[in-house]
C-alpha cells in the first residue's frame, strides 16, 4: 500500500476555478507588517472591478517574505473582515515542507476555493521523482481530500520548473485534487502544450497577454499580476471572448500595451506606486525588503506613462 492509498477519491470534489484571478498585492504598515484594513479595502476593489477572485499571497503579495504566521493571521483577519474564501485561492508552497503542510491545512480549513502551490524551490535540479514525493506528502499530510490543489509554474524566480510529465504524475494520483496550473513562465509554448496535453485542467498563463490566445485554445482565464490596477479591461475581454463579440484582438493588444508600462521597473513596487499616487495613501508604497519602494526617477517615468497611456484607476 502507498501512501496515496490513505487519500479516498471526495465525491465533493470542488469544480475547477475559471475566469480573471488577481494575486493580490500585500500592502504593510509602518512596522512591515501585512496590513490587513489596507488589504482588505483593496481586494474587495479589484473583485468588484471584476475579478471572479483573488491570490492571497502570491509572488505579487511578496508571499516568500512573509512568515508562516504572518500569512496565517492575514487571512484570518481578511475573513473575519467578510471577504469571502470562496473567492480565494491561498499561495502556500514553501521551501520546507512542513511550513507547506500547515497552511495548506489552515487555509482549507477556511473553506477557500483552493491553493495555488510552488514547488520546494531551495534545491535546484530536483528532479520530477522528488517534486512528485513532496506533493506526495503535503497531500497525505491534510485532513480532507476534497479540495482544490492548482500547481504554480514560475520557473524564472523558482529556477525549479514543473514539467507537464509531473503534473501527469500528480493528476493520475490524485485526480479529484488536481484541478490546474498556472503558468507564469511566459513561454506561450509551454502554455499551449500544458492546454494540449491536459485537457481536464484549468490551465491558467501568468500574464493578461496570453488571455486571449490561452481561452482560443481551452483555457481557463488569466491569473495576472496586473489585475491589482487593470482587472476591469481584462474582465472586460474575458466576457467578451465569452459573448463571441469582436475586435478582441484590439482590446488584447491594449491590455498588453498597460502590462509593458507596468513592467518597467519591478512590477510590485510599481503598482503600489500607483495605487499610492491615485488613492493619495503614500503607505501603499511600501515593501518588505528585500525589495524596495519605487525609486523617483522611476516613479516620474511611471507617471508619464500613465499620463500618456491616459491609464488612470476607476478608484470607488
Amino acid at each position: 500500500m502507498t501512501a496515496r492509498d490513505h487519500v479516498p477519491a471526495s465525491p465533493t470534489s470542488p469544480e475547477p476555478i475559471r475566469g480573471v484571478w488577481c494575486p493580490a498585492l500585500t500592502p504593510v504598515d509602518d512596522e512591515l507588517r501585512p496590513d490587513p484594513v489596507r488589504f482588505v479595502a483593496h481586494a474587495s476593489w479589484v473583485m468588484a472591478e471584476g475579478c471572479h477572485g483573488i491570490v492571497v499571497f502570491g509572488t505579487t503579495g511578496e508571499a516568500s517574505s512573509f512568515s508562516v504566521e504572518e500569512r496565517i493571521a492575514l487571512l484570518d483577519e481578511a475573513l473575519a473582515a467578510g471577504l469571502p474564501p470562496e473567492r480565494m485561492l491561498i499561495g502556500t508552497g514553501c521551501c520546507a515542507l512542513t511550513d507547506s503542510v500547515r497552511l495548506t491545512r489552515h487555509a482549507l480549513d477556511q473553506g477557500v476555493a483552493g491553493v495555488l502551490m510552488l514547488p520546494p524551490f531551495y534545491f535546484k535540479g530536483a528532479s520530477d521523482e522528488a517534486l512528485f514525493a513532496s506533493y506526495d506528502l503535503i497531500i497525505q499530510r491534510q485532513t480532507r481530500s476534497d479540495f482544490g490543489l492548482y500547481l504554480y509554474h514560475f520557473p524564472r524566480l523558482t529556477g525549479v520548473p514543473i514539467t507537464s510529465g509531473l503534473i501527469e504524475r500528480v493528476q493520475a494520483a490524485y485526480p479529484t485534487i488536481l484541478k490546474g496550473v498556472k503558468d507564469s513562465s511566459g513561454d506561450w509554448t509551454n502554455t499551449a502544450t500544458l492546454l494540449q496535453r491536459c485537457p481536464d485542467l484549468a490551465v491558467f498563463p501568468g500574464a493578461e497577454s496570453l488571455l486571449l490566445p490561452g481561452l482560443e485554445q481551452g483555457g481557463a482565464g488569466c491569473i495576472s499580476a496586473s489585475c491589482n490596477v487593470n482587472a476591469r479591461a481584462i474582465r472586460r475581454l474575458y466576457d467578451g471572448f465569452a459573448a463571441g463579440a469582436g475586435d478582441l484582438a484590439t482590446q488584447q493588444q491594449a491590455i498588453a500595451a498597460r502590462r509593458e508600462l507596468l513592467q518597467l521597473a519591478p512590477q510590485i513596487a510599481v503598482m503600489k506606486q500607483m495605487i499610492a499616487d491615485q488613492r493619495g495613501d503614500p503607505g501603499w508604497r511600501r515593501v518588505r525588503p528585500p525589495l524596495l519602494p519605487l525609486a523617483a526617477a522611476d516613479a516620474a517615468k511611471l507617471e508619464h506613462g500613465l499620463a500618456a497611456m491616459d491609464f488612470r484607476l476607476t478608484l470607488a
